[in-house]
């Protein structure tokens, strides 16, 4: 039966969860008491040192003499444990303790319980003298539950798990492959709960959390979408360069929610398991491309007058996509989201071109975010106005 710490959660072994907590709370040296260095430790070993972490697997506990000193603080995580850094990392900064949970409520988890009215939640932090007493014990002894002992001995504090965290599913104990897969649910509603209520963002945190974890599973995922949204992208070129601008900006739509899904899908993958190179200009490049695509496709449905130079052709649609990106950043507001939902406006966009009125549209629209833009900053200078009085 495969050890709970290789079973995957959101596309990434619990080991890897735990790799994540540890590195961000601040661990220079990771290690893992194995009997085998397998290729999925090679795999930790490269993220932790790209991390400037060091990582050492040990066999037995003996092995642990020498990585940790006196002076040392060690953060000990039970096999299978998968807590997420923003629930787990508030807990330590209290300082040495082991955290705990009612004994009902953690054995019935699965976790060990240490007293009549405690189980040990599988995370502690003991100072590092205490792992020399391991030394004594025979080599075939569990270390961490050894360790679990000899701090409770030592009477370091206990610290319980908020009811919070308890109950909304965010510290598991992960034994089986259900566990695993109900985590994994879990985990994904999680971390794709918060965003933009726009219908952009909206489809692609709903498209992450139904088939988000296989794709994470499937380690080239994120490329792949991304690479459809690139193909749909130069369909929606070509087919705009022949005059079909409805089933141009019909594909930019649909190209927008693979680049929107690919992008949370990256988040994911950085942000909640600090896992690969941290890329925060990808958004920022996407969306920049995504609005040259429709720049493009805007320029070709003005109408070209006599006389007209392409640059007098090419202007309504960049003041237009201009004012789309600026607004929202200079005065920020709850409708602003809108502004900035690139499926909204191709599908606006799909359907001005569709009834024949892109061009006055465009006009229309550019003045209307002008005057909207003027009233936003009159009424800001206005409230920023102060009267000041003597007496």
């Amino acid at each position: 039966m495969a050890s709970p710490a290789f079973r995957l959660v959101g596309g990434a072994l619990v080991i890897r969860h735990q790799l994540a907590l540890a590195l961000a709370a601040g661990c220079r040296r990771i290690v893992i008491v194995s009997r085998d260095f397998t290729a999925e430790f090679a795999s930790l070993q490269r993220d932790a040192e790209t991390a400037g972490a060091s990582f050492h697997v040990v066999s037995a506990p003996r092995g642990l003499s020498g990585l940790v000193t006196a002076a040392d603080e060690v953060l000990v995580l039970a096999e299978g444990l998968l807590p997420t850094p923003g629930d787990a990392l508030p807990l330590l900064v209290g300082g040495q303790g082991a955290m705990v949970l009612p004994a009902d409520v953690g054995t019935a988890a699965g976790f060990e319980r240490i007293d009549l009215t405690h189980a040990w939640a599988g995370m502690m932090l003991v100072p590092g003298r205490l792992v020399d007493r391991l030394m004594d014990l025979a080599a075939d002894v569990d270390p961490v539950s050894a360790l679990l002992r000899i701090a409770l001995q030592a009477g370091i504090a206990l610290r319980g798990v908020p009811e919070a965290v308890r109950s909304g599913g965010h510290w598991l104990l992960i034994r089986t492959e259900a566990d695993a897969q109900a985590a994994e649910e879990r985990w994904m509603a999680r971390h794709t709960a918060t965003g933009p209520r726009t219908p952009g963002p909206a489809v692609a945190r709903f498209l992450v959390r139904r088939f988000g974890a296989a794709m994470l599973h499937e380690g080239s995922s994120r490329v792949v979408g991304m690479g459809l949204a690139v193909l749909l992208g130069v369909l929606g070129l070509a087919a705009g360069w022949f005059g079909h601008l409805v089933v141009a900006l019909a594909l930019t739509a649909v190209a927008q929610v693979f680049q929107s899904t690919s992008l949370v899908l990256l988040a994911l993958h950085h942000g909640a398991l600090s896992q690969g190179p941290r890329r925060d200009w990808a958004p920022v490049v996407a969306s920049l491309v995504f609005d040259g695509l429709l720049a493009v496709l805007l320029i070709l449905a003005m109408p070209a007058l006599p006389g007209q130079t392409l640059a007098e052709r090419a202007f309504p649609p960049i003041v237009l996509l201009g004012l789309l990106r600026v607004i929202p950043r200079a005065l920020p507001g709850a409708a602003m989201p809108w502004l900035e939902d690139r499926l909204v406006l191709s599908v606006v966009l799909a359907v001005l071109a569709a009834g024949g009125v892109m061009a006055p549209a465009i006009l229309g629209i550019s003045v209307i975010l002008l005057a909207t833009a003027a009233l936003l900053v009159s009424r800001q200078d206005r409230g920023d106005r102060g009267i000041i009085t003597g007496a």
